[in-house]
C-alpha cells in the first residue's frame, strides 16, 4: 500500500449517513488541494483515488442494496447513484492517466472529476440520504454502519484506487452498460 501524507480516517462504526458525510466533506477537501498548485497533488490524487473506490463501492455493495429493501430508496435511484458512481470513476482514471500534475491537462481533469464529484454528492445527500434518515431506524443506520465501514477499509487495505483497479472498475461499468460504451463517448 502507497503511503501518503494524507491520513484517511477509518471510522469503525457510527450512522452510515454521518460516517457517508464525514467522505463527502474528505472528498471535497483533496479536491481543493488537487487544485492548489502549492499542495502535494500527487499525494491529493492517490489518497482521493483510494477513499473515493473504497467509499463507492463499500456504498453499493452494503448501503444501497439494504435501503432499497428497507424501502428507503427506489431500485431506480440506487441504479442512478451507481450510474453517477461511475461517470466518478471515468473521470477519476483520467486523472489517474495524468503523468504530470502541474499541466493544464491535470487541471482540466480535476475539474471534471469535481463537477461529477459535486453533482453526484448533491444528489445523493437528497435524494438517498434523507430518505435514509427519515426511513430507516437509528439500529439500521448503526448496523449499516458497521458494514460499510468494514467492507470500506478493506478495500482500502486492497489497495482499491491503484490506476488497475480503477480501469477494471470502470471497464466493469461500460460492460455493465452503466457507462456508455466506448464509441459512443466521441460524439
Amino acid at each position: 500500500m502507497r503511503m501518503t501524507d494524507y491520513e484517511i480516517p477509518r471510522p469503525t462504526s457510527g450512522d452510515v449517513v454521518d460516517l457517508i458525510l464525514d467522505d463527502h466533506r474528505l472528498f471535497e477537501a483533496l479536491l481543493r488541494d488537487l487544485r492548489d498548485s502549492t499542495a502535494d497533488r500527487e499525494a491529493a490524487r492517490a489518497a482521493l483515488s483510494a477513499v473515493l473506490i473504497a467509499h463507492g463501492e463499500a456504498e453499493e455493495e452494503k448501503v444501497y442494496t439494504q435501503l432499497k429493501s428497507k424501502r428507503a430508496i427506489t431500485a431506480h435511484e440506487a441504479e442512478h447513484g451507481e450510474e453517477e458512481h461511475a461517470e466518478g470513476n471515468e473521470a477519476l482514471l483520467a486523472l489517474l492517466e495524468c503523468k504530470g500534475t502541474d499541466t493544464q491537462k491535470f487541471d482540466d481533469a480535476v475539474e471534471d472529476l469535481a463537477t461529477a464529484l459535486n453533482h453526484h454528492i448533491g444528489e445523493e445527500e437528497q435524494t438517498i440520504l434523507n430518505p435514509a434518515r427519515e426511513d430507516v431506524s437509528e439500529q439500521v443506520r448503526q448496523d449499516l454502519g458497521a458494514a460499510w465501514t468494514a467492507r470500506r477499509n478493506e478495500l482500502l487495505d486492497e489497495d482499491a484506487g491503484s490506476i488497475t483497479n480503477v480501469r477494471k472498475i470502470v471497464a466493469r461499468a461500460h460492460k455493465e452498460g452503466l457507462l456508455p460504451a466506448d464509441d459512443e463517448d466521441e460524439e
